[in-house]
């Protein structure tokens, strides 16, 4: 199944690939050479997932894009203070080629316009040009998780056309901003604007610094983590120009763009972003990458100030069906078909609040999963809240697996009302009824899911059929005349559906063999009673009794018209007496029956640990 998250990215991309305003740049006569048709958008979450869409892989050269990252580079070779000296953090409100700088000191106002990056490339260390060089690529790698190149066509194109920047360069030095010639250094400023990138490059370079500087797909460190803050500070701030007031206002994620056509976003702890399309608007930033962020922002609910608390993910727990049960207490032979097949049903707690990034980690959990899967538990007992999209993202997952065939279930769905809403909002009252099928906790939605599967590996059991006495496992191993001497000593009672058959804390003086219906175990009062077990036909409860005849500690109710065949303690010491042979082979088989309960215990124990 494809992710809903990729559906979602090629549809935004569908709606905005028939934009046609803006132009390419041409004062760099190599970008005029770009086809206005490639578009790309590639979202890359903090945790490694890459969702791509459309011209994710044409190579591009990264422009004014490589601002933010040779500024980080500078900061982790000179420190915070020396750079300070050289550069400053103040936005111009100015176009990106604006010579901005302080009248008295001559120190460019920020690292984003080309003054600012140029005294910024001038704190890349080495003596020679070819030193620094290698120093801005391998950093840039490291974001991109690949090693990167320096498109040469571009490179020459920029140097032979760069007269502006030549000048900005000589003012620099003037100010001794720049220390020495500035020649190589505005050389070395054209070469890092001309480093080839993708789209992709760019997602996985904007998901790193949502990392903290280091790459989720490598898991190495691009850069110091203290220093990811000051580059994302100058992007909020800086990096869309003289239109970054409105961006921030807007898209609410710091951000950078270039010339070619590029944009990186990034929300903090999240994603990043992503975008490639070389037609531009009057400020020099892509028009289809705006079109992309802005959706981005208000339809996932991105905005960097409209964040409320969250976790690492939304998963908090992951188990299936082959190591955690329902309460329902199945035959030897049920037991051995969900043990086997069992791992055809998933269960995912989720938790926290619900917002788009954290929502996609269960998204890809589910995803990852779902070729073994025919039945899903989505489990909100542990949600605090959830947000419009990633309601949506519930939905489009909830709707993608059941196109494929496959059951999902959602438990404690009181608390994520919104999703409800979705679900009758985009399929009506009665479709979302079929579709969004609902249990007040886990057991009973295990349960169903349980049957389901037992009913497709073609094991059927009805309500209503009745147990020989050959068909308990309590007497397996008995021969013919052994059964008929136990089946003599035996009472028979009925219960209507209802009614009570054991109540706690009453005499335990006897064993019930249930002969037909089904009957549930109970603890707690009517208020806040839980479910302990349910037994069907060829099976036995109140065996405790057996062992240490304390009183009853759960109550017993029959789900069914019930008829249980009745062992009495009494009867049990008669038979002890005239056949211990019986009673040892009776109390092995009860024996049997209780480690298999405790095994089955002890590994649900270690699932929730």
């Amino acid at each position: 199944m494809q992710s809903p998250i990729v559906d979602f990215l090629q549809s935004l991309h569908d709606e905005l690939k028939g934009v046609r305003d803006g132009e390419v740049a041409t004062y760099i006569p190599e970008l005029a050479k770009a086809d206005p048709d490639w578009f790309g958008i590639c979202l890359v979450t903090a945790s490694g997932q890459v969702y791509e869409v459309g011209d994710s892989e044409i190579p591009f050269t990264i422009q004014s894009i490589s601002k933010p990252f040779v500024y980080g580079l500078a900061l982790e070779d000179n420190g915070l203070a020396d750079v300070l000296v050289k550069v400053g953090v103040e936005p111009t409100g100015d176009a990106f080629n604006s010579i901005s700088l302080e009248p008295d000191t001559g120190r460019p106002l920020n690292p984003m316009i080309n003054a600012g990056a140029i005294a910024t490339a001038g704190l890349i260390p080495g003596n020679v040009l070819t030193s620094r060089q290698r120093r801005i690529l391998q950093g840039f790698s490291a974001f991109a998780g690949r090693e990167l190149s320096l498109d040469e066509t571009v490179y020459r194109s920029e140097s032979e056309t760069g007269h502006r920047n030549r000048a900005i360069g000589h003012m620099l030095r003037n100010f001794d901003i720049l220390t020495s010639d500035p020649d190589p250094t505005v050389e070395l400023y054209f070469q890092q604007c001309s480093v080839s990138v993708t789209c992709r490059d760019l997602g996985v370079m904007a998901a790193t610094l949502a990392n903290r500087g280091v790459n989720p797909l490598t898991g190495k460190q691009a850069i110091r983590g203290e220093y990811v803050a000051n580059m994302l500070s100058v992007m909020s701030s800086c990096g869309m120009y003289d239109w970054a007031g409105e961006w921030i206002y807007k898209v609410g994620m710091p951000a950078k763009s270039g010339v070619a056509g590029g944009i990186i976003a990034v929300l903090p702890g999240q994603l990043g972003i992503g975008v490639f399309s070389p037609p531009l608007d009057s400020h020099g930033n892509s028009i289809r990458g705006i079109g992309v962020c802005e959706a981005l922002s208000q339809r996932l609910d991105l905005h960097l100030f409209n964040r409320r608390g969250t976790r690492d993910g939304a998963v908090r727990l992951y188990f299936d069906g082959s190591r955690v049960n329902s309460h329902r207490v199945r035959s030897i032979a049920e037991t051995a078909l969900l043990k086997e097949h069992g791992h055809r049903i998933g269960a995912l707690q989720l938790q926290g609040n619900l917002v788009f990034a954290t929502t996609e980690t269960a998204v890809h959990e589910v995803l990852k999963r779902s070729d073994d899967l025919d039945f899903l538990v989505l489990d909100f007992g542990h949600v605090l809240s959830i947000n419009d999209p990633a309601a949506r993202l519930l939905f489009e997952l909830t709707q993608g697996l059941v196109a494929e065939g496959k059951t999902v279930v959602c438990t404690h769905s009181d608390r994520v009302p919104l999703l409800g809403r979705v679900f009758r909002t985009k399929l009506g009252a009665a479709a979302a009824v079929e579709t969004f099928l609902t249990f007040e906790d886990n057991d009973p939605a295990l349960e169903f899911c349980e049957d389901l599967l037992l009913e497709r590996l073609g094991f059927a059991h009805s309500e209503n059929e009745s147990a020989a006495m050959a068909d308990f496992e309590l007497l397996a191993g008995f021969d013919e005349a052994e059964i008929t001497r136990f089946e003599n000593l035996l009472g028979t009672r009925h219960f209507s559906a209802g009614e009570g058959i054991i109540e706690a804390g009453a005499e335990a003086d006897e064993l019930f063999l249930l002969a037909k219906g089904r009957v549930s175990v109970f603890v707690g009062t009517d208020g806040s009673r839980r479910r302990l077990a349910t037994f069907s036909s060829g099976m036995v409860f109140g065996e405790m009794a057996l062992f240490d005849r304390s009183p009853r500690s759960a109550t017993i109710i029959a789900d069914s018209e019930v008829e249980c065949r009745i062992l009495s303690l009494e009867a049990l010491d008669q038979l002890g007496a005239e056949q211990p042979g019986i009673k040892i082979k009776l109390l092995e088989n009860l024996g049997r029956g209780l480690s298999r309960k405790l095994r089955k215990a002890n590994v649900e124990l270690g699932v929730f640990e």
